[in-house]
């Protein structure tokens, strides 16, 4: 199932033990290096660290009422797990992330994104055009598979394939369209014979 990033801010975390909210997701930590979302940094008032990191392998199900878990034991700290540290470390967000193309001009501001909610790989990317390009396209949705590199200051896309388009000349030959009937057929089946 495809999710919006925006949707996923305020998402209740429940406990399978207990079957009641044990935190809420304040926001998501994105890995820059292969665009997925790496675990989920949680807010509430049940929660023993007010830093706490739901990694998404610990999640069981990501339900309409929320995403489940077994129990808070699931809740991590940045320094307990060796290759979440330095993901959380960089602090990398999308929103407001400016977008280039390989020649480096600019196409907007990233302001959502799409994940698979089964992979919490980011699909899409959803980027704001500015004022003067937005009257053709408001909007444009970026696959992943455009995505050419990732850095602090930008997200730098494919260039548009342009195809060439080759004029048609006429060369004195006329063409006949097959399907057309140049002129009425009789119809042979009519006929009587006698």
């Amino acid at each position: 199932m495809l999710i919006s990033g925006t949707d996923l801010t305020n998402i209740p975390i429940l406990g399978l033990q207990t079957g009641s909210e044990l935190a809420v997701i304040e926001s998501e930590i994105v890995n820059p290096h292969n665009l997925s979302i790496v675990a989920f940094e949680l807010t509430g008032q049940l929660l023993d660290n007010p830093l706490s990191l739901l990694r998404v392998e610990d999640i069981r199900e990501f339900s309409q009422i929320g995403m489940i878990v077994d129990s808070s034991d699931e809740f991590v700290q940045p320094d307990d797990v060796i290759k979440l540290k330095p993901i959380y470390d960089l602090h990398f967000s999308l929103k407001d992330k400016q977008v280039l193309s390989e020649k480096r001009n600019k196409l907007g501001k990233v302001m959502d994104y799409i994940i698979d909610s089964d992979s919490f790989v980011i699909q899409q990317i959803v980027v704001r055009r500015p004022l003067l390009k937005s009257f053709n396209d408001s909007e444009l949705l970026i696959h992943r598979s455009q995505v050419i590199e990732v850095t602090d200051e930008a997200i730098v896309i494919k260039e548009k394939a342009h195809s060439t388009v080759m004029p048609i000349t006429k060369n004195g030959h006329s063409y006949i369209n097959p399907f057309r009937q140049q002129s009425p057929q009789t119809d042979i089946s009519h006929n009587s014979q006698d």
